[in-house]
Order: structure tokens, then C-alpha cells, then sequence
């Protein structure tokens, strides 16, 4: 099938893109194809942010959003960041925190249904958006390397390799220009910016992983409009991480947990650090007496400026999360998802106009860098890293005077900070650290992870290959297992990976068990994994969790 544009991934990013090629097409009454592929059995259904939304690059594609119903719905009308300690808490007083870090004139929403609204806007404009239809591979023109389509919808292989019944081969969909949007690590971005050096010269791109419930709480509980931050306890002086709390919609409250991925102690469980966080008085106020909707759980880019890596490749360029533009102290990237999907959108219908094809579009990566994304990233490019090199507290500080210095002056005493080594090489000797003990769930405010993979609404056909790989089967028990106590059963927020032994009190014969079945698509794995032995691949289109109201 050949398009003009093919863009795999249907959330903010590529369906501004998609939105913003047809808008173009027209206003000049010119034609041009643009098809959406997208691994959820629904747009959106894979869509997972806390999320308060500045609406800066939504106004800019619809600036009558709100007629046009945008589910924008509950304005923030208070803003509050604390610092908890086991004990208590102390509120920060706000005229402390420079502006960008205050919400004024955001918005509350489920991104998800942010994401579902612009597939309908898409559509109505004669964007062919295909949900289920999980792109698999890139397509190459060999041996120029040019990424020339992809395969998708890709239908019944069997746990061995072998076409069932239902087997369906997939279609190759080739476009004169192919955007990657899928998010965060994906699968086709990571062959690509591989392939052709994207990251050289950059910084590795860095990551936390986010892990959020939706609950409904009593009217008397619901204070419409409160955006709720915290940094510190659970986590210790040296683990980077913090929560965020929501209330919008109907008596709704968003709240969830983000650990940097850059932890030291392999024994950290961030799920389990989430579920005894909601147990801090501050916290459990808000929920008490309410009923947890659904969970879920993603992995963010938090690189930054600097980790950005190069947009454009031959026949195609890196948009929204592929790429990073997560801004890490305002906890916002989906104004810069949709911002960069606009900018190469500009890009690809001027040179399909001028009749090009297949080419690099070099003018994305100068209009990003003209762009108020490149200056917001820029500004906050050494949050991340003084946080990571001083700590919670001295990092803390020091990262609000560079803000407030970046603010007043356009200038950093720091410079530009570097990140160093990937969050998988962050990762220290199990020997150097004390296992953790984590209270037991109570089924009232806090959960175990197999309860919670069920409200994720979580499904993968049964007889699929496991879309989670192993590059060395033995690295798991052989390495892992001695060297780190095998984390991955523990940073991985849906319980699929576990350690078994044929005697569990005398600890003999380990093995290494994949409960595919319960991933819920963070990618975490793929991350922190301290041998780079998991790859996280694209499973059956449709499958994974469906995230109502995320």
C-alpha cells in the first residue's frame, strides 16, 4: 500500500502530525494519503499520562479546540508541591518555583481521550487511521539503508513460529516518508536510530518509569482542579523520583509515581514503592473511602536537551517521545509530542508538494531547533543531571537556581551537564545493597501487582511468540541472578518476570520464567535490564492493556 506520509503510532504526536498534513493539504486544495497505524485495538487504548496538558500546541492546531469539544476539561485552579518525609510533609511555597513550573491556564484530562478525540478529528479530515495493526519491521531500500515503509498487521504465528490457522502475513505500507511516533523505546526507532547514528555526539537518553491509578472518590473528597506534586519519601536521598496527584472529571483523581530509572540498588521495587507512597497521611486522605478504576504503568524519557537525538533519516524522521521531549521539572511532553509531529509534518508536505521522496528532511530538525520546544527543553537541560549527581535535596536546589537563573537571564552557571552512563549501567552489585521489605498490600489503598495487571485491562492472544526476547537465555540465572538478585522481577511493574526454583526453601535449581501475557508495554525491561538481555518487541496488533480515562 503506498501513502504519501505513513506515521506509525496514533497518540498525540502522530496524529497532530497526520492532522496537520491533511489541515495544509486543504487549505492549498491539494491531495495527499496519510495513513496511522497504531498497536492498540483503539487509538488511545495504549495512551498512559498523568496528565496535565498545556494546551500551547493544541491551540495551534485547532485554535477552536474548545468548540470542537477537546476533552480539556477541568482547568488546574491549584497548584501545590510538597516534600514528604516518612512523618509528615512541608509545603514549598510556590512564588519559590519558577513559572514554568506553575500550571496557570493547563488543563486536567485523560491523554488517553485526548489521543481519541484527535483520531476522530483525523479521520473527519481523511486520515486513514488503522488500530490493531502493530508495525513490525521497517521496510529498507538496500543498500542506501533509506527507510522506505513498514510491515504491519502481522496475524497468527504460533508460540513456535509457525503460522496457525488465522495466519496473516501483514501488508508492507510504503510512504515517500515514514514518521516514527510510537514513544517511548520503540521497537522501530531503536533499529533506525542504530542503523543510522542518530544519537551520536548525544548524551544516552535517560528514563523513569511512571506508574499511575486512576481512582473515584467521594463528592466530600474531590477538590476539582487540584494539581498535587511531591518529591522525597518513600524514596531516599539518592533514588530521583516523586509523585503527582490529580483531581478532575467525575470525582475522578489521577495519581501516580514516577522512579528514575537511574536507581542504584537492584533490590527497588518501584512498584511496591508506589503502593506504600499512598500510605503517607498527606496522600491517603485523598483516596480513603474511594475506588480504584484502573493502573497502568510506562516508561518516560527524561534525556532531554541534550540526549535529543537527530530527527531526520533518509525517507523519514523521529517525532514526539521517539525521540524525548519529556520537559522533566514542568513533568509535561505532550505539547512537544504534538509540537515536533506539526513541525515534521510541515516539513514532509513541502517536499511531497515540490514532488521529493525517500530524501532526509533536514528542514524538520532546523525548524525544531528554531522551535519554542528546542528553547523550553534547552532552559531545563541540567535539571535531570544536578539531580542525579547532588541528590534529592542539594540537587533540588541547585536544579531551581539554574531554572530561575535560565529564567531570569537566558544563561546556566552549570553549562550543559551530562547525563554519563545509561540507566542499565546505573544498576549496582546486589552485594553492595540490603534487600528491601515491603509491607504487605491492604486491598484498600494499596495492591499487589497481579490485581493490578487486571484493572490495566491487559490481553495478548495466548498463542503469539513472547514479544519479550532474550538475546542469551542462560544471562537471566547465570548472571543476573548472583550479580543483582535478577531485577527484573522487581522493576517490572506487571509481574511478568520471576525466578522459580525447584525448591523454594532451599533455593535450588533457579529458572527464569516470561509471563508475556501480563506486560502492560512500559518497556522498562528493555531499559534497566543490567545486562541489555531483554528486548522488548512488538507483540500482535491489538494486544497489551486497553487504559480508559488514563
Amino acid at each position: 500500500m503506498e501513502y504519501d506520509v505513513v506515521i506509525v503510532g496514533g497518540g498525540p504526536a502522530g496524529l497532530s502530525a497526520a492532522i496537520r498534513l491533511k489541515q495544509r493539504a486543504e487549505k492549498d486544495g491539494k491531495e495527499i494519503s496519510v495513513a496511522v497505524l497504531e498497536k492498540s485495538a483503539e487509538v488511545g487504548g495504549h495512551i498512559l499520562s498523568g496528565a496535565v496538558i498545556d494546551p500551547r500546541a493544541l491551540t495551534e492546531l485547532f485554535p477552536d479546540w474548545k468548540a470542537r469539544g477537546a476533552p480539556l476539561e477541568t482547568p488546574v485552579t491549584k497548584d501545590r508541591f510538597m516534600v514528604l518525609g516518612p512523618m509528615g510533609q512541608v509545603s514549598l511555597p510556590m512564588p519559590l518555583l519558577p513559572p514554568m513550573m506553575h500550571n496557570d491556564g493547563c488543563y486536567i484530562a485523560s491523554l488517553a481521550n485526548v489521543a481519541r478525540w484527535l483520531g476522530e478529528q483525523a479521520e473527519g479530515l481523511g486520515v486513514e487511521v488503522y488500530p490493531g495493526m502493530a508495525a513490525s519491521h521497517v521496510v529498507w531500500d538496500e543498500p542506501s539503508g533509506r527507510v522506505k515503509g513498514v510491515v504491519a498487521g502481522v496475524f497468527g504465528i504460533d508460540k513456535h513460529g509457525q503460522p496457525t490457522g488465522d495466519f496473516q502475513p501483514g501488508l508492507e505500507l510504503h510512504g515517500k516518508y515514514v514518521f516514527i511516533a510510537e514513544g517511548v523505546r520503540g521497537s522501530l526507532a531503536k533499529t533506525i536510530i542504530a542503523r543510522h547514528r542518530l544519537a551520536d555526539g548525544k548524551e544516552p537518553q535517560k528514563y523513569g518509569i511512571g506508574l499511575k491509578e486512576l481512582w473515584q472518590v467521594p463528592t466530600e473528597k474531590h477538590q476539582p482542579g487540584l494539581a498535587q506534586h511531591t518529591t522525597g519519601w518513600p524514596l531516599d536521598e539518592h533514588t530521583g523520583g516523586g509523585s503527582f496527584m490529580y483531581h478532575f472529571g467525575d470525582n475522578y483523581v489521577a495519581i501516580g509515581y514516577v522512579v528514575h530509572l537511574n536507581y542504584k540498588n537492584p533490590f527497588l521495587s518501584p512498584f511496591d514503592e508506589f503502593q506504600r507512597f499512598k500510605h503517607h497521611p498527606a496522600i491517603a486522605e485523598h483516596l480513603e473511602g474511594g475506588t480504584r478504576i484502573s493502573y497502568g504503568a510506562r516508561a518516560i524519557t527524561e534525556g532531554g536537551w541534550q540526549s535529543v537525538p537527530k530527527l531526520s533519516f533518509p525517507g523519514g524522521a523521529l517525532i514526539g517521545c521517539s525521540a524525548g521531549f519529556v520537559n522533566v521539572p514542568r513533568i509535561k511532553g505532550s505539547h512537544n509530542a504534538m509540537k515536533t509531529g506539526m513541525l515534521a509534518a510541515d516539513a514532509a508536505y513541502e517536499a511531497v508538494i515540490a514532488g521529493r521522496a525517500g530524501d532526509e528532511l533536514v528542514e524538520y530538525q532546523a525548524a525544531y531547533e528554531a522551535s519554542w520546544v528546542f528553547r523550553e527543553l534547552k532552559a531545563v537541560r541540567n535539571a535531570k543531571p544536578l539531580l542525579s549527581k547532588l541528590g534529592t535535596t542539594l540537587g533540588g536546589a541547585a536544579g531551581l537556581f539554574d531554572l530561575w537563573t535560565n529564567h531570569l537571564t537566558g544563561l546556566s552557571l552549570f553549562g550543559t551537564q551530562k547525563h554519563g552512563k545509561t540507566d542499565a549501567a546505573s544498576t549496582e552489585l546486589a552485594s553492595k545493597h540490603k534487600a528491601i521489605a515491603y509491607p504487605k498490600p491492604d486491598g484498600k489503598l494499596s495492591f499487589d501487582k497481579l490485581s493490578s495487571v487486571f484493572v490495566s485491562n491487559t490481553n495478548h492472544a495466548e498463542e503469539q511468540p513472547a514479544h519479550l526476547k532474550l538475546l542469551d537465555p542462560t544471562v537471566p540465572i547465570r548472571v543476573n541472578l548472583p550479580k543483582y538478585g535478577e531485577p527484573a522481577r522487581l522493576y517490572c511493574p506487571a509481574g511478568v518476570y520471576e525466578v522459580l526454583y525447584a525448591d523454594e526453601a532451599t533455593k535450588s535449581e533457579p529458572r527464569f520464567q516470561i509471563n508475556a501475557q501480563n506486560c502492560v508495554h512500559c518497556k522498562t525491561c528493555d531499559i534497566k535490564d543490567p545486562s541489555q538481555n531483554i528486548v522488548w518487541t512488538t507483540p500482535e496488533g491489538g494486544g497489551g492493556p486497553n487504559y480508559p480515562n488514563m
